[in-house]
């Protein structure tokens, strides 16, 4: 419960908790930040990191200058890129095996089931779809390993994906994060930015319950 605070306070201050690893950490904080993208978009069991939010308050420092822009986006759309890759030979090798529990401590099942209905309405363009859509961000790479997209034709979606999305959220801070209504109401902005991340997934599970109740 102490962690879960701690990451709930983190993301709902990411202004001021960046600021305060940018003071400490300087130029470091770049691959703070690649990391973190990195994990969580490549690590299965991590889907609960901050990735639209954190993108868009870096880009917003960069317009303040803490950042340069076009490095701090590159390296960001690597993390995602590279993450994305991970995770999806993280599935491919032990997907079958997790496919076999009807649940664990570490993989749960329902999300791995709503990123399965993903695939079936999108196909294959789930995987740049997901990028907008948290925990099935996270779990769209992990299902294309177990299936049997070809890794070629999964990191062509995976570029497309991992480039749009970064760019989204990067240029979006770096353009809009300064407006002083966002200045003074960033933790409101955060919160807005992660219902709409959440709401086409919050959408498919009130669609699927109303067919089950029909």
């Amino acid at each position: 419960m102490e962690f879960l605070s701690g990451l709930i306070d983190f993301v709902l201050h990411l202004d001021t908790h960046l600021s305060a690893i940018i003071q400490s950490a300087g130029i470091w904080t770049y691959l703070i930040l690649f990391v973190v993208i990195f994990i969580e978009t490549g690590v299965v069991v991590m889907p609960f990191l901050p990735g639209d939010s954190l993108i868009f308050a870096a880009g917003t420092f960069a317009a303040r200058g803490d950042f340069k822009l076009l490095p701090l986006f590159g390296l960001l759309a690597a993390a995602a890129i590279l993450g994305d890759t991970a995770n999806y030979w993280i599935g491919k090798i032990i997907g079958p095996k997790v496919f076999r529990q009807e649940n664990s401590c570490i993989f749960k099942k329902a999300y791995l089931d709503r990123t399965r209905n993903f695939y079936e309405k999108y196909g294959a363009e789930t995987i740049i779809i997901a990028r907008f859509v948290p925990i099935v961000r996270t779990f769209a790479p992990f299902v294309a390993g177990i299936g049997r997209m070809s890794y070629g034709r999964f990191l062509s979606y995976n570029i497309v994906g991992g480039v749009g999305w970064v760019a989204l959220f990067t240029f979006g801070g770096y353009f809009f994060g300064n407006i002083s209504f966002i200045k003074n109401n960033f933790s409101l902005v955060i919160i807005a930015i992660i219902f709409i991340s959440l709401l086409p997934a919050l959408l498919e599970i009130l669609k699927h319950r109303k067919k089950g109740l029909s």
